[in-house]
């Protein structure tokens, strides 16, 4: 059976406690979860991954160069093995022709990318459209994140309460 106590705190709360000389609170018997070398959004980050790409392309170039079945099968399926009237025929009237189109469609992606972040919400991670200036601040957030924006929707009672705030506002400022 189950016993009662008249303690109401449940078994399973600790006392916060003082851990290392940095003064940091944590629970009893949990640890403070370590800092990472690098902050999530660090340029340091971004600079192992793009290392590691390099690296990836670096390796796949000399398993191609230096492997003679995959230098074949890269050659035949570029167009450069069984050439027209010189070597490079193949390549460029079909692998090779694709290389331009790659090209436009990557920068339509990268402007279409730079023209949502310019007019999405700038909280992070959040890719609704931003309609409502932050006052004081650069930014421009959507209803979600404003907090003066109402997120439910704004009842008429409100839309007409904040028309009138304004007009008692645009009053006062012309008496001013």
């Amino acid at each position: 059976m189950t016993e009662t106590t008249d303690d109401p705190r449940p078994e399973s709360s600790v006392t916060p406690t003082q851990s290392g000389d940095n003064g940091v609170t944590t629970a009893g018997n949990s640890t403070a979860p370590p800092t990472p070398t690098f902050p999530p959004n660090s340029t340091g980050n971004r600079v192992v991954w793009l290392m590691g790409l390099v690296v990836a392309i670096l390796v796949l170039a000399l398993l191609i160069g230096f492997i003679g079945t995959l230098r074949h099968w890269f050659a035949l399926h570029t167009g450069t093995l069984h050439g027209g009237p010189d070597v490079y025929y193949n390549f460029w009237s079909g692998f090779g022709s694709d290389l331009g189109e790659a090209t436009l469609i990557s920068a339509v992606f990268v402007g279409v990318y730079t023209g949502v972040r310019k007019v999405n919400c700038h909280t992070r991670g959040c890719w609704r459209i931003g309609h409502h200036p932050l006052e004081g601040t650069p930014y421009i957030l959507c209803r979600h994140h404003h907090p003066e924006v109402p997120n439910h929707g704004a009842t008429h009672e409100h839309i007409l309460t904040q028309h009138q705030n304004f007009k008692l506002g645009k009053e006062a400022d012309k008496r001013a």
